[in-house]
Formats: C-alpha cells, structure tokens, sequence
C-alpha cells in the first residue's frame, strides 16, 4: 500500500500536467481572436474611423496592444478579453464612421434636391 507521501508526486505531476495542458488550450482561441480583432481595426480604419470615431479608434487600438501583450505574457484569458473590447470599439468607430458617411451623403442629396426644387421655381412663368 502507497503512502500519502510516496503519492504526492505523483498527483503533483498530474496536476502540473492538467494545468499545462488547460491553460495551452486557451493559446489556439487567444491566437485568432487577436487576429480576428486586428482585422476588425484594419477594417474600421479603412472605413474612416481615425477620421469620423478617433476616440473609439483610440481604444479599439489601445486594448489591442493591452491584448498582444498579455498573450505575450502567456495570459490567454485576459488577451481574449481584451480582445473581444478592442475588437467592440472597432466595431463602434466602424458604425460611426458609415453612419456619418451616410448623412453626409443624405444631406448632398438633400441640397441637390433643393437646387433643383429652386430651379424649377424659377423657371415657372
């Protein structure tokens, strides 16, 4: 019969072993939510961010590089949480800035539609 002291490192291992194996689970997601989230930035810069959402674009940025560092940490749960933040904040500049792109375009038409409005009155007898 094994005593509690001729087991301990035994369970010991398989616990170092456990733990290994859990927190190398968590590398692969860290990986690509990073990934994914660094394209949502790319994206939300390509559709005019930095310009019309600076604030959002900021920290969209900012808890980006808060993320790559704590994988490069080995934190893989705090990189996926910052991650999903970064990634929300694109998202939000990204909104922003089709949104303002689109008044902007309504208000063109809007006065367009109103020189030809003018034009027609003017030219009625």
């Amino acid at each position: 019969m094994r005593t509690l002291s001729n087991m301990l490192p035994t369970v010991l291992c398989g616990l170092a072993v456990v733990l290994t194996v859990g927190c190398s689970s968590l590398k692969n997601p860290a990986t690509t939510d990073i990934a994914v989230t660094n394209a949502a930035v790319e994206s939300a810069v390509a559709a005019g961010g930095s310009q019309f959402a600076p604030v959002e674009m900021n920290a969209a940025r900012t808890k980006l590089a808060q993320a790559r560092q704590a994988f490069d940490a080995s934190d893989y749960e705090r990189a996926m949480g910052l991650s999903d933040q970064s990634r929300a904040d694109a998202k939000l500049a990204q909104g922003k800035a089709n949104s303002a792109k689109a008044r902007a375009a309504a208000d063109a038409l809007e006065d367009g539609i109103q020189i030809l409005r003018n034009e027609i009155k003017r030219d009625k007898p």
